[in-house]
């Protein structure tokens, strides 16, 4: 399939932007000279630092407009739209974390559901030629069926912040009926990689390790029956939202939702044992963490597995990056970012 290029005379305005994801795709449109808009409000979820130096890196390029903001402020979104009018809109800001958000369930409202509806409310008022917002794996729930497929029943999240995923693809069909709006949502399954966010399991675990610390892990100690994840990795994740980018909804379906996951899930232990050897190989030393097993977690799913067809299908390309390719490239950004010296 023809890979249709980005067409850098368009504004790309980009929310999250000093996020994991956020960060990658607006450094990969920057690249090919398209002017992005980056929306962030810099909280404190995570370590603040990490994000500064993401903002850091992509300020300078010349075609890149940072905008501290939060998405709940509707006034403020709304003048934005106003006056930089994008062409088409990324909307990757939210509150993450499953576990997260059984212990602060307010600010999960406030970000995915209210700052969401603000988006959307924005694309109406001054239309965008493409909306592309960030859904999740976790809308299966605690569905046995594997692969998960996009025609799946999701009505029985297993989280909050599952709850206000499933939300926001409610709420982008309902705008894409009733105001012609292209939208295009994107369940993504357990992102990593270089520059990630630290409250993501692989990260924790190359803290505790450094900080001298047994990592926990949440899985009950059953190796027969260990969890499985679908690790996909950032570069990944990226060349197929840009793919997408070029590719909005027609007017047959103008509101359409893809997986997009490594479709090879990985049981946790592997994915736990490649982290070890990974970084042992960027120090040069071997490295083995000390482990306590704990009983899942409630919000947590016994496995993420994606089908990809549908993706494939659209763009002509599948996530393929191994966790020992991606884990490894994790593992040498980690040790350089961290400066640690053994």
């Amino acid at each position: 399939m023809d890979y249709k290029a980005l067409d850098p005379s368009k504004v790309y305005l980009i929310t999250g932007s000093a996020g994991f994801i956020g960060y990658f795709l607006s450094r990969k449109l920057l690249e090919q000279g398209c002017t992005v808009i980056g929306l962030d409000n810099l909280n404190d979820y995570y370590d603040v630092k990490l994000k500064n130096t993401r903002l850091e890196l992509l300020k300078q390029h010349e075609k890149f407009n940072f905008i501290k903001v939060d998405i709940s402020e509707k006034s403020t979104i709304t003048h934005i739209f106003k006056e930089y009018k994008p062409n088409i809109v990324v909307n990757l800001a939210a509150q993450a974390g499953v576990r997260y958000s059984i212990e602060n369930p307010d600010v999960y409202i406030q970000s995915n559901v209210i700052g969401f509806y603000n988006i959307l409310e924005a694309c109406r008022e001054f239309p965008v030629e493409h909306l592309v917002y960030a859904s999740s794996s976790s809308v299966y729930g605690a569905n046995k069926k594997v692969p998960f497929e996009e025609t799946d029943f999701v009505d029985h999240p297993v989280s909050l912040y599952a709850s206000t995923k499933k939300t926001n693809e409610l709420m982008a069909h309902t705008y894409s009926h009733l105001y012609k709006l292209p939208a295009t949502g994107l369940r993504f399954f357990t992102v990593y990689g270089p520059m990630g966010r630290p409250d993501m399991a692989y990260f924790g675990f190359a803290d505790k390790h450094f900080a001298g610390e047994p990592i926990k892990i949440y899985n009950n100690g059953d190796f027969e029956n260990d969890l499985y994840r679908d690790f996909t990795f950032i570069d990944d994740i990226v060349t197929g939202i840009e793919r997408l980018l070029a590719k909005p909804p027609t007017e047959s379906a103008l509101h359409k939702v893809f997986n997009i996951g490594n479709s090879s899930p990985e049981k946790l232990m592997v994915f736990i044992e490649t982290l070890e050897r990974t970084l042992s190989n960027a120090l040069d030393k071997e490295v083995v963490f000390k482990k306590v097993f704990e009983p899942i977690k409630p919000g947590d799913v016994p496995a993420t597995y994606a089908s990809t067809e549908l993706l494939e299908k659209a763009i002509g390309f599948r996530p393929k990056t191994s966790i020992e390719d991606g884990l490894q490239k994790f593992a040498d950004w980690y040790v350089e970012y961290n400066k640690i010296r053994i």
